[in-house]
């Protein structure tokens, strides 16, 4: 079977979307091809015994008007922006540095005399010395310095510094000195508040854009034809374009266009990301009062966890809450199997105290492929050669895998709307 589109998106998911709406709006038709059977991508979400999961945490913050206008249709409830981190045996709020306060003082005077006596200037432009300079050397290899192992799956000092932004708060003396001798701590989190959907989970935010698109699920592209302008699907379906919107992963774009040697190849082998394995868990009562939290403990293989059950209720039972772990890898398939990532987590809520045995209904494991993109150094300048040939071919490519960046959900739908049509 074959058919001819004016735009065809690679993937349903919110970048996709924001294309098709783009193309609605240059008063062009497009039709968004997915591989899964539902739309969505990284925001859909599954349910597990009347308990409602997103595919990893999800939260809206934006303040930019293109997307309120679409978010807000759907009714929402706003949470504080307040997080917590778990340390060997207590929790502190974030950001960790800021708030110091529950930990011995013998603890305290080692943390904030490292950190006085900090680098001036960093030794070289990485993410490893980045740290030492904002926060010294004690406060790095406790805190950030073993996240970015867990999370980023790599040493920070492989890492570069230009996905930062506002996702680090960078260290002041009076406030880690203020946060040393008090708990009464402001909130100094990047934005005010946080938005989540009613019901239907982080997905009904963009249900509209959803329900005014036209969607082929089920169509997983398996080849690329740049020249004869054609995508084959592995239900046998090739279609034809004028033009071209990828929102796939980079090197899996580089990869279906059947490029095996040469620049092209080798620069797509340079680009890495992490894949994620999640850890749903059902409680029959409510464990905690934390939206989300972040575990430093290295013998808890999860970097963070988030409570859908806080984010809406009407994501489980009456009387019931759930909690969600994210397991990362540095690559396509899991380090750990399903069970024993299973048992670590049962192992994290008896260290963290909050939950037992009698409280768990259930766990389960999903395998998320696509995570985050690894911003080790020099990923830029591999990304540059390809997004500099999807430009030579007249390729649109958008989102958080097909720019190859670190997008949050608004900023996705925005590299969606920005294309060129």
């Amino acid at each position: 079977m074959s058919e001819h589109v004016d735009v065809l998106v690679l993937g349903a998911g919110i970048a996709g979307l924001g294309a098709a709406e783009k193309a609605k709006r240059c008063g062009r038709e497009a039709v968004l091809f997915e591989a899964q059977e539902t739309a969505g991508g990284l925001l859909d979400n599954f349910i597990v015994n009347g308990f409602r999961f997103d595919n990893a945490v999800h939260l809206s913050f934006s303040e930019d008007k293109e997307v309120r206008d679409i978010f807000d249709r759907t009714p929402y409830l706003t949470h504080p922006t307040d997080s917590f981190n778990f340390d060997e045996d207590r929790w502190l709020k974030h950001p960790v540095q800021n708030n110091l306060y529950p930990l011995e003082a013998e603890d305290k005077v080692e943390l904030i005399e490292s950190f006085l006596a900090r680098p001036d200037s960093m030794a070289s432009d990485d993410y490893g010395n980045w740290l030492l300079h904002q926060y010294g050397e004690k406060i790095t290899d406790r805190f950030p310095g073993r996240y970015t192992r867990k999370y980023w799956q790599t040493d920070a000092r492989n890492l570069s510094t230009t996905w930062i932004g506002k996702r680090m708060r960078r260290a002041e003396l009076s406030e880690i000195l203020y946060g040393a001798v008090t708990d009464q701590t402001p909130n100094t989190y990047y934005a005010k508040e946080m938005r989540y959907p009613k019901e239907g989970g982080y997905k009904a935010f963009i249900e509209p854009l959803i329900e005014a698109a036209t969607i082929r699920c089920g169509h997983r592209a398996v080849a690329i034809d740049l020249n004869g302008k054609s995508v084959r699907f592995g239900n046998g379906n090739e279609v034809t374009y004028t033009t071209l919107v990828n929102t796939l992963p980079l090197p899996l774009f580089v990869a279906l266009c059947g490029v095996t040697r040469g620049p092209l190849h080798d620069a797509a082998a340079q680009l890495k990301a992490t894949s994620i394995d999640l850890i749903s868990v059902g409680f029959n009562r409510k464990v905690t009062d934390y939206l989300w939290f972040y575990m430093y403990d290295e013998d808890i293989l999860a970097s963070r966890a988030y409570s859908p059950s806080i984010k809406s209720p009407a994501n489980a039972p009456d009387g019931c809450s759930s909690l969600q772990f994210e397991i990362y890898n540095p690559d396509r398939t899991s380090q750990h199997q399903p069970d024993d990532l299973i048992e670590n987590v049962r192992y994290a809520l008896a260290k963290m105290k909050l939950a037992t045995e009698d409280d768990i209904l259930f766990m389960h494991h999903k395998h998320l492929p696509w995570g985050n993109v690894i911003f080790f150094k020099e990923m830029e300048k591999h990304r540059q050669v390809i997004r500099d040939f999807m430009a030579a071919q007249k390729v649109e490519t958008c989102g958080r895998f097909g720019e190859w960046d670190y997008l949050w959900s608004h900023q996705a739908f925005l590299s969606g709307l920005n294309v060129s049509l």
